[in-house]
């Protein structure tokens, strides 16, 4: 069983979904753990602190993230769901490792060197981190 990792934010993801059905014998020879991240975060303000674990629910999934199971299991692809919470790309890296995943399948957005420079990239992180093959495909 060949074993593929996507990353599901709240919009993105359906296009990695595309490209795993268009693999050959998806429908018995692929399996897929969908990951969507609820980033950790801490807010300082005026009414307290606010903690991203208060807020963080396992099972309040974006639609994304069902859309993009819908779209596997139409095209009979084995599939499993985790919500973590954390890091994206530590949690994202982690999981690959624990379901020894063959490869990642994410979606990458346009950004200029600039924008990732300031704002950082989670694909751009999963690329040089991961220890197995990152397939990017674009969401345009």
């Amino acid at each position: 069983m060949y074993t593929i990792v996507i990353p599901v934010g709240t919009s993105r993801g359906l296009e990695a979904a595309e490209y795993v059905t268009a693999l050959p014998d998806c429908d018995t020879d692929v399996e897929v753990v969908v990951v969507n991240v609820f980033e950790e975060f801490e807010i300082t303000g005026e009414g307290g602190i606010v903690r991203s674990d208060e807020l963080y629910d396992e099972r309040d999934l974006p639609k994304s993230v069902e859309e993009v199971v819908d779209t596997l299991e139409d095209h009979g692809v084995d599939v499993t769901v985790r919500r973590e919470h954390g890091d994206p790309v530590e949690e994202i890296l982690a999981i690959a490792d624990e379901v020894d995943a063959n490869a990642i399948a994410m979606v990458g957005r346009q950004r200029s060197p600039t924008g990732k420079a300031l704002f950082g990239s989670t694909t751009q992180r999963i690329i040089l981190d991961a220890d197995r093959p990152v397939t990017v495909v674009t969401d345009e």
